[in-house]
């Protein structure tokens, strides 16, 4: 064992070496009462500066990642505007070298404990890596043929399989309503796929106990960007879109949740530059890691109840529409079962989640996969579920806080799967 923790000391300094630094970046969080000035700073993306939370309403904090060739430019603009703001982090490398260091160690520890075994296992100390997920997916079809079968929905741009996980004890047969999920289309959000992975874990290895989950049927798929995904653990923290190569521009890939064709590129909060996070794309769906999901939800629209996205972070859910400040029809149906979501979750730690239409609470985003869900396939239960940040530090949620994050979660998922099975 000694020699295993010696080998991934040595490996946490080839991890570090390897990685994007964010030496000198720093993190403020800024509030502000005004839309205008609300609105100037949207157009501060464009320059550089990363909005960590979303940019929300009106009154509300917001953290933002301030490269060092904006650290004057940028706190000026503040001042000028009278925007206020402090300091949050005077350097975000040293805060990611403490998370790759954590999240090396407990990896280590769960691969000794675990001695290699062959079955299905899940420990949730650390962030998987896409191999680790794919893995365990496979494994659990072998062992619970009769409750999960594993699929390839699609393939990424890199080629990477993204796999769906179909669960249900009457196989599909038709006579139960389905709920479908999925997570990690931002590369950057670690706790998204672990809640997806902790929920089919839950379903499968545990179905006894969660009998009352299997009055739906369930489609899950886990990692949705797996492109992404594993370049946040290998090279860029803080990478958020696909990997797609995008002609005519040295910057690389898409927001997959702004690629959807409802309302595409209709509205505020998207960009056409493809060196934005929020960059749309050169068309609807032309994302391969979409498209894979557009066609596992097809395959299943008539049936579907229940659309959730997982994302992360700010304790939320939200609901269509989010192409603009607009109620959806059914609006007061998924308001009411929010507020009965919210309270099952703050049954479990205390937890606030806010919940609410999506533009109207944060910002008009079209082309979002839960307008997608809601317009194109009437499934009129839609949200974007967006889960707890990791206090100061926002998307690297430390490991030592999965177990507690996807608990929480699940209380809500059965809330929300209760429910379904009790409306349809």
């Amino acid at each position: 064992m000694r020699c295993t923790f010696l080998f991934f000391a040595a490996l946490v300094a080839l991890t570090t070496a390897s990685q994007r630094s964010y030496d000198g970046y720093q993190v403020m969080t800024i509030k502000t009462d005004d839309s205008q000035k609300l609105d100037m700073l949207f157009q501060w993306q464009e320059q550089g500066i990363d909005f960590w939370d979303n940019l929300n309403s009106i009154g509300r904090p917001m953290r933002v990642m301030i490269p060092p060739n904006l650290q004057t430019d940028f706190p000026a603009f503040l001042r000028d505007n009278e925007i206020s703001h402090e300091l949050t982090i005077s350097n975000v490398e040293s805060v990611l070298d403490q998370e790759r260091k954590v999240q090396i160690e407990s990896r280590a520890r769960a691969m000794v404990n675990r001695r290699f075994a062959p079955r299905a296992t899940a420990d949730f100390s650390y962030y998987w890596q896409y191999s680790e997920i794919n893995a365990y997916l496979r494994n659990l079809a072998i062992e619970y043929p009769n409750l999960v079968t594993v699929e390839v929905a699609g393939e990424s741009f890199e080629g990477r399989e993204i796999l769906v996980a179909r669960i249900s004890n009457t196989n599909f047969d038709g006579t139960k309503p389905k709920i479908f999920i999925d997570a990690g289309i931002h590369a950057r959000e670690w706790i998204a796929p672990m809640a997806a992975l902790n929920l089919i874990h839950e379903l499968v290895e545990h179905s006894a106990d969660n009998a009352d989950f299997l009055a739906c049927d369930w489609i899950i798929i886990p990692s949705v960007n797996p492109d992404g995904y594993q370049y946040t653990h290998n090279t860029d923290r803080f990478w958020r879109k696909t990997r797609s190569i995008n002609q005519g521009s040295t910057c690389r890939g898409v927001d997959g949740n702004r690629n959807y064709g409802y309302f595409w590129g209709q509205g505020s909060g998207v960009s056409t530059n493809p060196c934005s996070d929020t960059f749309l794309g050169r068309q609807p769906h032309s994302e391969m890691e979409v498209q894979a999901v557009v066609n596992e939800m097809a395959r299943d629209a008539s049936g579907i109840r229940l659309y959730l996205s997982f994302h992360s972070y700010g304790d939320l859910l939200l609901f269509p529409w989010g192409y603009d400040r607009v109620y959806h029809d059914n609006h007061d149906q998924m308001d009411e079962l929010a507020n009965i979501v919210a309270d099952a979750i703050r049954t479990t730690h205390g937890r606030e989640y806010t919940f609410g239409n999506s533009a109207i609470l944060l910002y008009p985003a079209p082309g979002a996969s839960d307008d997608y869900a809601a317009g194109a396939h009437n499934i009129n239960l839609a949200y974007t579920v967006e889960l707890t940040g990791g206090g100061s530090r926002g998307f690297d949620l430390p490991p030592d806080q999965i177990v507690t994050v996807t608990q929480e979660i699940f209380t809500g998922l059965r809330a929300y799967a209760q429910y379904i099975a009790s409306n349809f």
